[in-house]
């Protein structure tokens, strides 16, 4: 039987970890910046941090100051300075002028309420009536619309054709920008050619393969984790009042992260410094171990 082949770094690596400031890392936010650094590191690459600030409505103050003492605490040391989304509002209005300019944006003055009363998927109610494009909401048309990937964890994913095919909305009403467009703008801007996250976005993940398409941007692989549940179907989260980790005792949080990412834990780690611990993980690390799952039950 030949030697099993030895898999080699991806060259120029950047990867990225994005959370929103909405209130202190917890278990379930550990287990993606620590997926996502060590995939990085494992690779010789860079490991960014991207403040998602751009919906201002679910900001906590002072909670981007926390969760980057808390990413220091655990040694998750990014390597260039940290972009907040709320301080590039002209790149993305250039870019959402330049789909106006292509012709491939409308107004849209249709509720959430009458979208979900004619079965939660819009079907372009507005796309022929001309609204003023300074007034509602603008919507992409989809030019591009994907109903499958391929995921690097968890396989060949599918996602329904009539979602596939919407088209969505990349500037809200109320004037700010949607996630949707301001993600994959980023990593264009960033230069991310490989993005590791938790499962709760792998449906959104079709739709931005297809605004890279439509911006003519090659599309980076993508990594969805395994996402720590507290029961079926329910995510640990900040909505849900997830505990914080601790930034004084990091190392039992950290070694968790890496037996739920499917790393071969051992007692003796606990007599390691949190900086020999990430070096440790570093040097374990391989994105086929992590568990090809959408959730993980954890006890908290």
């Amino acid at each position: 039987m030949p030697p099993a082949a030895v898999t080699a770094p991806m060259r120029n690596y950047r990867g990225r970890f994005a959370p929103s400031p909405s209130g202190p890392l917890h278990f379930g936010s550990l287990v993606a910046a620590v997926g996502s650094y060590l995939d990085a590191k494992a690779n010789k690459g860079s490991w960014l941090v991207r403040i998602e600030d751009i919906d201002t409505t679910r900001v906590v103050k002072n909670a981007d100051t926390d969760i980057l003492n808390t990413l220091q605490a655990y040694c998750l040391h990014w390597d260039e300075s940290v972009v907040y989304q709320t301080k590039r509002l002209d790149l993305y209005q250039d870019v959402v002028s330049s789909l106006e300019n292509q012709q491939c944006v409308y107004a849209c003055h249709c509720s959430r309420k009458q979208i979900k009363a004619l079965g939660g998927i819009y079907q372009g109610q507005c796309k022929n009536l001309g609204h003023p494009t300074h007034t509602g909401a603008l919507r992409l048309t989809q030019c591009h619309a994907t109903t499958e990937f391929n995921d690097l964890i968890q396989g060949d994913i599918s996602v329904s054709s009539e979602l596939a095919h919407e088209d969505y909305i990349i500037k809200r009403s109320d004037g700010l920008f949607a996630y949707q467009l301001v993600v994959v703008v980023d990593d264009i801007d960033q230069g991310i050619n490989r993005i590791v996250r938790g499962a709760d976005l792998i449906e959104p993940t079709a739709r931005q393969i297809s605004l890279f398409k439509q911006l003519n941007h090659p599309i980076p692989e993508f990594a969805h984790l395994p996402l720590a549940v507290a029961k079926p179907g329910f995510k640990l989260s900040k909505q849900n009042y997830a505990p914080a980790i601790s930034k004084a005792e990091p190392k039992p949080a950290l070694i968790s992260a890496f037996e739920f990412l499917g790393l071969p834990t051992h007692a003796n780690l606990m007599d390691l410094t949190t900086e020999q611990l990430i070096e440790w993980g570093i040097n374990t690390f391989e994105l086929k171990q992590v568990p090809q799952v959408a959730e993980i039950q954890i006890s908290q």
